[in-house]
């Protein structure tokens, strides 16, 4: 009988314990919504306006497509990969400047964010400058390579909107306003369906005019937020143009340095995927297929990005504040929930594989490859639902530096090569490519960063943040 009473409070404890835990998850899963759901939708709408541009491309034509998408995905590829990557700093910084609640540092990190990309998009200006020449040399068709250099113009002023919108995006979801990019970048994917149709059916434009829309789209969604955070929708964190912006640039530039090449060679890793597609046989159809997976790998991936953002924010706020187990439990709940959601992706796609192309191109052979690859995009997506995470849990702790040389192994030292060997060695094509370049590199990548995030002294995390936090404190 004693055996049998004691039994129950350890019962009792039990279930209060899982209760406790349940209540844990809730409320943090309700904060992580809170940044997570706005960001998908923004990242999603931003990204429909490539993606309904490479579209309406490949309705005018296969080279037209081809072209497109080379410029989309190499060579904005390469551009976009390291300005998102530089202007992640900025949730470091403002993550747990905010969780410290020394909110008028926010603002001063936004400028030197703003005049570090702006730096950076005058000297990535000869990759869209000499962008045919450049695609000559990697050794595309010449026809491909002259239509891609043309289109390539047509991207300047997009370009420089870069160092403007990315540090924006993260100026608001740090301080918990991520609503606000959701209803502007609406506003910008609507507009860009409108200009799109008028310049391509109504003024016969061709893909010069398909560009040239995403110029106006995209400044859109940057003079909306720039306008929003300038004119009173930032009272604590915004309080004018300063002057202190231009202290401490040289601390501000490593940083950003670190997470820009963090996240670039992730990002070009991919982008070198499709060039070297483009020197398989029949380069258009395999340069298409691909493209088209990549585009609809893009899309899904908004998802896993924007967990990238929420769980950066989160962590670095719980830092800030100087909570480690905290930000320890936010990584878990965020990692989780894009699993189980990337789970639900690549059932859809097994399902629907046989129409996902459709969307793209009418071509046949087209289609059919893209059929081919759709197993191996499950893949990427199933692997891509925890990799960003466990990147934002760097970005949010400041490892950058860090995790550049594990992409650096992982992707260029193992991947690539595997990618080159299945593919032309042994002769599998582009799907040999793609499937050495995913299981060798991002399956790598991700397992390191899994091992060293459940390895990680979270406590002294946070007492290095609060640390962080007061030097820059006493700099400005």
């Amino acid at each position: 009988m004693a055996r049998n009473e004691a039994k129950v409070p350890l019962l009792e404890d039990r279930q209060d314990d899982d209760l406790d835990l349940a209540r844990r998850v809730w409320v943090e899963s309700k904060k992580l919504w809170h940044i997570v759901g706005p960001a998908i939708f923004s990242r999603v709408a931003s990204y429909s306006i490539l993606v309904i541009t490479q579209a309406f491309a490949g309705h005018l034509g296969d080279l037209e497509l081809a072209a497109i998408s080379i410029v989309n995905n190499v060579i904005l590829g390469f551009d976009i990969g390291l300005m998102l990557g530089m202007a992640s700093a900025l949730e470091t910084l403002c993550g747990q400047a905010f969780g410290a609640k020394k909110y008028y540092m926010m603002g001063i990190y936004l400028q030197r964010s703003w005049i570090v990309l702006s730096m950076c998009c005058v000297l990535l200006l000869p990759l869209l400058l000499f962008a045919s020449p450049i695609l000559k040399l990697l050794g595309e068709p010449e026809d491909l390579a002259e239509l891609s250099g043309a289109v390539a113009l047509w991207m300047i002023p997009l370009h420089f909107s870069f160092a403007f919108q990315f540090p924006l995006w993260r100026f608001l979801q740090c301080q918990l306003k991520p609503g606000v990019i959701a209803w502007v970048s609406l506003i910008a994917v609507v507009a860009h369906v409108v200009v799109s149709w008028l310049f391509v059916y109504k003024f016969q434009a061709g893909v010069i005019g398909t560009a040239a829309t995403m110029n106006i789209s995209w400044w859109v969604l940057d003079l909306g937020l720039m306008f929003y955070c300038v004119c009173g929708g930032c009272p604590l964190t915004w309080s004018g143009f300063s002057m202190e912006a231009f202290s401490g640039i040289w601390e501000f530039l490593k940083l950003s340095a670190a997470s820009g090449v963090m996240l670039c060679l992730e990002n070009w890793y991919y982008r070198i995927l499709i060039l070297m597609t483009g020197h398989l046989e029949n380069p258009e159809i395999a340069v298409d297929a691909l493209s088209i997976c990549m585009a609809i790998n893009g899309w899904e991936m908004m998802i896993p990005l924007s967990f990238f953002a929420a769980t950066g924010v989160r962590v670095a706020n719980e830092l800030g504040a100087g909570n480690g187990k905290a930000a320890k439990f936010a990584t878990t709940v965020s990692v989780v929930t894009s699993t189980i959601i990337g789970v639900v992706i690549c059932v859809f796609i097994m399902i629907f594989h046989n129409q996902i192309g459709d969307i793209f191109s009418p071509s046949k052979p087209v289609l059919d490859q893209v059929n081919k690859l759709s197993l191996l995009l499950v893949f990427t997506i199933l692997l891509n639902s925890v990799q960003p995470v466990l990147s934002g849990v760097a970005v949010g702790s400041g490892w950058q530096s860090y995790v550049a040389y594990i992409n650096l192994g992982c992707y260029y030292i193992i991947g690539l090569p595997l990618g080159i060997l299945m593919g032309w060695v042994f002769h599998l094509g582009v799907m040999g490519i793609w499937a050495g370049m995913i299981f060798g590199g991002t399956a790598t990548q991700t397992l390191i960063l899994a091992l060293i995030t459940s390895r990680c002294n979270w406590d002294r995390e946070a007492e290095k943040a609060s640390w962080h936090v007061k030097d820059l404190e006493d700099q400005i």
